[in-house]
């Protein structure tokens, strides 16, 4: 289940394809990408793995037509929405709790959406100018075209840092879209989730294991689509298919901490008890798009049920990236490309690989297990490093 991106599900396909190349190349295994099938009800893109002679079947959640549907918005809907709610996360004390939760994470939110607040004021400074050069007989009349003249301006500078390195409409929008989620404001989900909890469900008893996995933004998604399962099927998990979460690049305090999140409260804490589910959080401190300082139920004002819920998971960066790749400052200021990162082969044979944990030989639950327990001995999917400690640090 990918994150708030608006490309067509095909883009993840050719990067799993690209992806599956070079891990096939430094790990010495045969790996083969079926081409992709977009699913009759349009709900999903599937293809299948060949891993030295094994089968995955891999399905990734459309909600791209969702995300358009919110990003690019119009600057008028911006400025009608960005300021109340954010007024309304100011006043619930929700902007502390997720300052000292996602120190990083936060300042990327906050800091693009004071760029975009300077964007605004820039392009009312600009407007005035242009205008306060209008011959004296055009005033006052000209004075009027400051607002459509700002508006103009405010839309170029928001087309050109939409992409990298800024993504400055790329996260206001996601942001809105986080909190409106969170409040019950944005519902086109909901389906989406039910409709993709249905399918998860019905796999249960068809294949080795399930596992579902949350990037960035779906790490609260798969979560709910999980409770949904339980809530209509307490039983799911416990009839002998191994059922696995895994959430990488995971943003849950985001939602978790606003007070309208209510659900997705419940969703975790419940999902998060559903211990006939493993639970792995894959993290990397190098991910400023992530929240990765602690335990995301504590993060987000939840009791843990226990150790182990969830395993973790800690990954290296220099591990995933060759050297000469990571001294590149074009790389290290690419925000995006950095939260991607765990979606991408290895670098190093030895370390955690999300082609061969997905599709390779190990079982994903036998990997849940090891972190859960503190253990990463072993090469492979999970990498070679040994600890005994709650969380695991891979290289």
């Amino acid at each position: 289940m990918p994150g708030f991106d608006p490309r067509p599900p095909e883009t993840y396909w050719g990067l799993f394809r690209r992806e599956s190349r070079l891990t096939a190349a430094r790990r010495a295994h045969a790996i083969a990408v079926g081409d992709p099938v977009r699913a009759a009800d349009g709900m999903s893109l599937d293809w299948t793995v060949a891993f030295d002679g094994q089968t995955t079947r891999y399905s990734l959640l459309r909600w791209d037509d969702i995300v358009v549907a919110r990003f690019p918005r119009r600057n008028w809907q911006r400025l009608r929405d960005v300021p109340v709610q954010w007024w309304r996360l100011w006043r619930s004390g929700y902007v502390k709790r997720f300052r000292r939760e996602a120190r990083r994470f936060s300042t990327i939110i906050l800091g693009v959406h004071q760029i975009y607040l300077a964007f605004v004021l820039l392009s009312l400074a600009l407007a005035a100018g242009l205008v306060a050069m209008a011959p004296d007989a055009a005033r006052p009349w000209s004075l009027l075209a400051v607002p459509v003249l700002a508006y103009g301006i405010l839309g170029a500078l928001t087309r050109l840092t939409r992409g990298k390195p800024l993504y400055v409409a790329h996260l206001v929008d996601d942001t809105s879209f986080t909190h409106d989620h969170a409040s019950g404001a944005e519902g086109r989900m909901h389906d989406r989730l039910d409709a993709m909890a249905e399918r998860i469900r019905a796999a249960e008893g068809t294949a080795p294991e399930i596992v579902v996995i949350g990037h960035s933004s779906s790490s609260f998604l798969a979560i709910e689509a999980l409770d949904r399962i339980l809530a209509r099927d307490p039983g799911f998990g416990r009839r002998g298919t191994p059922v696995s979460l895994v959430t990488i690049g995971s943003v849950i305090p985001w939602i978790a901490l606003d007070p309208r999140a209510v659900q997705v409260r419940g969703s975790l804490a419940r999902v998060a008890a559903a211990d006939a589910i493993g639970w792995l959080d894959v993290r990397a401190d190098w991910d400023w798009l992530s929240v990765h300082l602690r335990d995301p139920l504590i993060a987000s004002g939840l009791s843990s049920p226990g150790p182990g819920r969830p395993a973790v998971i800690r990954v290296r960066q220099q591990d995933l990236v060759a050297p000469d790749l990571l001294r590149l400052k074009s790389r290290q200021y690419n925000l995006f490309q950095t939260h991607f990162q765990l979606l991408m082969s290895a670098h190093d044979p030895a370390a955690f690989d999300y082609i061969e944990f997905v599709a390779g030989p190990e079982p994903v639950h036998a990997v849940v297990a090891r972190a859960r327990e503190g253990r990463a001995d072993g090469a492979g999917a999970a990498g070679d490093a040994a600890s005994r400690a709650p969380e695991t640090t891979l290289g």
